[in-house]
């Protein structure tokens, strides 16, 4: 198996940028980043003419892609036409997302994610549960006549599902489970993500107490941030151990709202990632597409129900990441930061994603300018080919 060195960009790790270094790979995996003048002597060198290598991205809310919707169809199928969509964009690993459907739908999901990665089915983490546990008050686009309160069935199905897969995220609201389900699920391993929630700050705050390390879609289809009612907002800007993932498309959040976040968060354990919260019209051309039967528009960077209520996003990370440094809310750096490393240690995958380590998998993206035109992608030290049809 050939040792190849990637040099003439900078290589971002994951948490560092480094200058004057090269990448090797070797088959499906770093061997590491080293200075230029150590290259090993039977190397294979390509050079690159400046710009920046990094991690693959790493998404935790990826609905559908590629003219596909997990809720449409649970199979591996589906899984991998939403995987090599969102790799033609540039992210490498992700976590499929179901919205709420019924208990059918929701154990097809883990079925299908569990066949699909024993097949060797390589960037799908595990699986994100988005309800059906959530407000009614704060239900966005999901079919209310599906949202219920968690019930002891429900959880039994989540434990088990935590034993079958590497990796379960699951939104709930915390006015619809108990602490004590909060508590027995992350015991198992799941992380516990709060949204689609109406709960007053008292309540987010118990449930962070309970074992709840995450937040969805920030400022999206939660209680907000008031003068004497900080509702869940304030408690993901204020409460150290809780992430959140941002739909930084200046569509779901003003961009001034993420900039007052990013300052609530700088010196908090818990961080901010990205997320696309893509539909299925990622990396295709398609006007729309059906959620449970209900027609979803696309107009103008905008995924929509008849109503005008968002549904989703027309999104994808290189576009998010470029989005936040345009705007002037923080760096390239810890853009970057913020689908590569953020993501994969909340998830419990770093360093094998989301880093440039010796030991983690070979995908990584080069852009010759971060800021303008597509990225070159590697998944698995092989090249992947840009917007498949």
């Amino acid at each position: 198996m050939s040792l190849t060195a990637y040099t003439g960009a900078a290589i971002f790790d994951g948490t560092t940028r480094h200058h004057a270094h090269a990448l090797l790979i070797e088959g499906a995996q770093v061997q590491g980043v080293i200075p230029e003048h150590d290259l090993p002597a039977h190397a294979e060198i390509q050079h690159l003419n400046g710009g920046v290598i990094c991690p693959g991205f790493v998404d935790l809310q990826v609905n559908g892609g590629g003219g596909v919707m997990f809720n449409d169809a649970q199979t591996v199928a589906t899984l991998r036409k939403m995987r090599d969509a969102h790799a033609s964009l540039g992210t490498t690993a992700f976590l499929p997302t179901l919205i709420t459907d019924t208990p059918q739908a929701t154990e097809a999901a883990i079925e299908a994610v569990e066949t699909a990665i024993k097949a060797g089915l390589d960037g799908i983490l595990g699986l994100h549960l988005e309800g059906p546990h959530l407000s009614l008050a704060r239900k966005g686009a999901h079919d209310p006549a599906l949202i219920r309160p968690m019930e002891d069935a429900d959880l039994a199905t989540l434990l088990q599902a935590a034993k079958r897969l590497p990796l379960l995220k699951v939104t709930l609201a915390p006015e619809s489970v108990t602490a004590a389900q909060i508590t027995a699920l992350t015991g198992a391993g799941v992380l516990v993500s709060l949204g689609h929630s109406d709960a007053d700050f008292e309540t987010c705050a118990k449930a962070a107490t309970a074992g709840a390390h995450c937040v969805t879609h920030l400022f999206n289809a939660m209680s907000q941030l008031g003068s004497r009612a900080p509702g869940l907002v304030g408690a993901a800007l204020t409460l150290d151990s809780l992430s959140a993932g941002v739909i930084a498309d200046g569509i779901h959040v003003h961009p001034q709202s993420l900039r007052a976040a990013f300052a609530a968060k700088t010196a908090q354990t818990g961080a901010l990632f990205l997320v696309s919260d893509a539909m299925a019209v990622a990396g295709t051309q398609l006007a729309g597409f059906t959620l449970n039967a209900r027609q979803i528009n696309r107009r103008d960077g905008r995924l929509t129900l008849a109503d005008g209520t968002l549904a989703g996003a027309d999104l994808d990370l290189p576009t998010a990441l470029r989005n936040l440094v345009n705007w002037g809310i923080t760096s390239e750096d810890q853009a970057l930061k913020m689908v590569t490393a953020i993501p994969a240690t909340l998830a419990g995958q770093a360093p094998v994603y989301g880093r440039l380590t010796a030991g983690s998998r070979a995908d990584f993206l080069y852009f010759p300018d971060l800021l303008n035109g597509a990225p070159a992608i590697w998944r698995g030290g092989k090249p992947v080919a840009i917007n498949p049809s």
